[in-house]
């Protein structure tokens, strides 16, 4: 009897639907910006990570056209071979003086960036310690190095010493991994205290500045910056498809290490350059970020604001006080909305869409508890906020929401 051996994945599909889990892609039909046009709908974007409203900026777009036309539309090979350029050069060091380190490296995204430092630094005789709500590039790239791993519970310090006074000499070398902005909850690392336990434990450590870049810090270096800690011993990685509305990925530290990646780090060596677009574009947003600090100041000020409407409008009411519990504290442009489960999820994100917003539902796998994530943007107006949240307030009011 011939048995079908890809019979698997339609059974694995329907166990996917039926937990409503399942994804399929929407396309954005206009240029990004704080409204998009979605299946014929123009809606107000809430589910976008360029926070400071670049992915649409002429001068990037006009940047890239220049390098495309000077270049060409692809770098043709690894950039050890021939995939090298003066712009990709002039980037890192871009890269570099924004992050106040010796040197920086680009990578063609920011998930290979993560899977090529890490599995570059540690091996089968290494310990990595990831906190437990770490992006999913952090986590594969840990898997992919064959370190032992190991998690503590997320921002927990303290949990994290316990593992190390436990583990830490059965190892050659010990690596930390953490986000700094934690993509799927909005909230900062806890980066003094793991820089001192990393001291006291001779282990490196490695931030994730990808949603922190741009946003956080005197001069939008990052979440490094903005705790004081530039110039402290760590390895930071960026990526350039968020804030600074291109694509890819950075690491930026010492010389050394960025000369020990460049050979070591599969990612980098085997991997096809930036483009000369996303190259461009990502250098000409780093000159953006510099030059026009006032972007980052009107996205804290909308931080602020929604705060404050979230904050009035909670206060009038008596149902459900509590699906906000954690919004006063969040420390970046990314808010969400917890819910009960992936079919509330769902229902809420559909009402909001149907409603004019797009804020859709985020669901396990990609993260534990289902919710809405909110991000905000500089370019959102006050009256985008505002009917942000009374659309909000209302759907999530509604006894058929719980």
């Amino acid at each position: 009897m011939s048995i079908d051996a890809y019979s698997w994945i339609e059974r694995s599909l329907e166990t996917i639907h039926r937990a409503d889990w399942y994804r399929s892609v929407k396309a954005i039909e206009s240029r990004p910006g704080s409204t998009v046009i979605l299946e014929g709908q123009e809606l107000i974007n809430f589910a976008s990570n360029d926070y400071l409203g670049l992915a649409g900026e002429q001068r990037l777009i006009d940047a890239a056209i220049a390098a495309t036309q000077k270049f060409g539309t692809g770098t043709t090979g690894s950039r050890l071979l021939t995939g090298h350029r003066h712009l990709h050069r002039e980037l890192e060091l871009a890269i570099a003086h924004l992050k106040q380190t010796e040197d920086a490296i680009v990578f063609s995204s920011g998930y290979l960036a993560n899977l090529g430092t890490i599995s570059a630094l540690v091996g089968r005789r290494d310990l990595i310690i990831s906190d437990r709500y770490n992006h999913s590039s952090l986590k594969t790239g840990a898997k992919v190095s064959g370190a032992t791993i190991l998690e503590y519970q997320h921002n927990d310090s303290e949990y994290l010493r316990e593992i190390l006074q436990q583990n830490r000499h059965q190892y050659r070398k010990t690596l930390i991994i953490t986000d700094s902005i934690f993509s799927m909850d909005g909230d900062l690392c806890c980066l003094p205290e793991l820089l001192e336990i990393a001291t006291e434990f001779n282990c490196m450590l490695l931030v994730d500045e990808a949603h922190a870049t741009g946003i956080l810090g005197k001069t939008g270096a990052g979440c490094v910056e903005y705790f004081g800690c530039t110039g402290q011993p760590l390895i930071q990685m960026g990526t350039l498809s968020k804030a600074l509305g291109s694509l890819g990925g950075y690491v930026a530290g010492s010389a050394s290490l960025i000369d020990f990646l460049r050979n070591r780090s599969p990612s980098w060596i085997y991997t096809t350059g930036l483009t000369p677009a996303d190259t461009a574009a990502a250098l000409e947003a780093v000159k953006i970020i510099q030059q026009q600090p006032q972007r980052r100041a009107q996205l804290w000020q909308n931080i602020n604001k929604l705060k404050q409407l979230l904050q009035e409008h909670q206060g009038k009411t008596t149902s459900r006080d509590n699906f906000l519990e954690s919004w006063s504290s969040f420390h970046s442009p990314i808010f969400c909305v917890h819910l009960p489960n992936a079919t509330t999820a769902l229902k809420v994100g559909q009402q909001l869409k149907a409603e004019g917003i797009f804020a859709p539902a985020i669901r396990p796998p990609t993260v534990s508890t289902s919710r809405i994530r909110i991000t905000l943007m500089a370019t959102h107006k006050l009256h985008h906020l505002q009917k942000l949240v009374d659309v909000l307030f209302s759907i999530l009011t509604n006894e058929e929401v719980g």
